[in-house]
C-alpha cells in the first residue's frame, strides 16, 4: 500500500482549485484497504476513549463538499468504532427562524463539542461564505443592520466574514478544540454519475432533489468560492485538508488517517491516574468486594 504523508493534503500555500486532484491511487487491493481502514478506525476509537477520560481537548471535524461528495457515508464509516457518548454530529441546513434572530455564527458556536468529545459538522459555518455568496439574497434573511439590499453586500462584507470565521476558529483552538477541516473534492463528472444513481436506485430516490440540478449549473461559482475559502481560512490552528473523493473508500481512509496521524502526536492525551489515596487502598477495596 502506498505510503501516505497526510501533510500533502493540507493547504499551506495559495492553491488553484482546478489544479487539485479529485482522485488518488492508494495502490492497495480491496482487502488491504479494508484492513488498513479498520485498524485506523479502531485506533481512533481508542484515542477518543482516552480523550473522554482526559477531558482537556475537544475535536471539531468540519466536512464541506458539493452535493453527493459522500459526507454522510463518510461520517458513518469513519466514526463507526466510537463510543456514541463521545461523538455528536450536527447537520446544518437552512437557518431556522430562531437561528436567524442571532448572528450567523451563533448556531455553530452552541453546537461545539465539549472537552473530551468529538463534534462533526456536516456542512459548516463556511456555508455563510459559500451558499450565501453564490446566492447573496439569502443574507437579507439575516436582517443585519445596514444590509437592506443585495447592493449593500460588497467585498468588504465578505472579507469581514472571513475575518470573523478565522477569529472564531482561533478562539476555540486556543481553548482546547482541535480543528480539522476537510474539503471533499469531487469532480463534476462524478457528481453527475452519483446524481444519476440516485434516480436509478429505489433506495436512493429519496435523496434526489431537482434543486440539485439547479445548483449544479452554478458549479463554477461554487468552485470560485471554495478556492477563496481554502486560501483565506487555512491556518495552522485550523487547517484545511483537500481530500480527493471520486472514490468514497479512498476519501474515508484519507480522512481517518489525517485524524489518526495528527491526534497521535498529542502525547499528553492519556487516561488520568487514580488519586494517590485510592491507589494506595486498591487492595483493600478488592478484598471488600471479594469478601461480599
Amino acid at each position: 500500500m502506498r505510503t501516505i504523508n497526510t501533510d500533502d493534503f493540507k493547504v499551506t500555500e495559495p492553491i488553484k482549485i482546478q489544479d487539485l486532484e479529485t482522485s488518488f491511487n492508494l495502490e492497495a487491493s480491496k482487502s488491504e484497504l479494508k484492513k488498513e481502514f479498520k485498524d485506523i478506525r479502531k485506533g481512533l476509537g481508542e484515542i477518543q476513549d482516552k480523550m473522554y477520560a482526559h477531558g482537556k481537548y475537544a475535536v471539531l471535524v468540519c466536512l464541506q463538499g458539493m452535493d453527493t461528495a459522500g459526507k454522510d457515508s463518510l461520517i458513518r464509516e469513519v466514526f463507526k468504532d466510537f463510543n456514541s457518548r463521545g461523538v455528536v454530529v450536527h447537520s446544518f441546513k437552512v437557518p431556522t427562524s430562531l437561528e436567524l434572530k442571532h448572528d450567523y455564527l451563533w448556531r455553530h458556536y452552541i453546537a461545539l463539542p465539549a472537552r473530551g468529545k468529538f463534534g462533526i459538522f456536516n456542512r459548516t459555518h463556511y456555508e455563510n461564505v459559500l451558499v450565501t455568496k453564490v446566492h447573496p439574497s439569502y443574507v437579507l434573511n439575516e436582517n443585519i443592520p445596514g444590509i437592506d439590499s443585495v447592493e449593500d453586500i460588497d467585498d468588504t462584507f465578505w472579507e469581514k466574514r472571513f475575518e470573523d470565521i478565522n477569529n472564531f476558529e482561533k478562539h476555540i483552538a486556543e481553548n482546547g478544540t482541535l480543528v480539522f477541516k476537510f474539503f471533499l473534492n469531487l469532480s463534476k463528472e462524478e457528481q453527475k454519475n452519483r446524481l444519476l444513481r440516485r434516480m436509478d436506485r429505489a433506495d436512493k430516490n429519496w435523496k434526489f432533489n431537482p434543486g440539485d440540478l439547479e445548483e449544479r449549473k452554478l458549479w463554477n461559482d461554487y468552485m470560485d468560492c471554495y478556492e477563496d475559502i481554502l486560501n483565506k481560512t487555512s491556518k495552522p490552528n485550523a487547517p484545511w485538508y483537500v481530500i480527493p473523493c471520486d472514490d468514497k473508500k479512498t476519501s474515508r481512509y484519507l480522512v481517518a488517517k489525517v485524524l489518526y496521524d495528527t491526534l497521535k502526536t498529542y502525547k499528553d492525551i492519556k487516561e488520568p491516574e487514580l488519586d494517590d489515596d485510592i491507589k494506595a487502598n486498591l487492595e483493600l477495596y478488592r478484598q471488600q468486594l471479594q469478601n461480599e
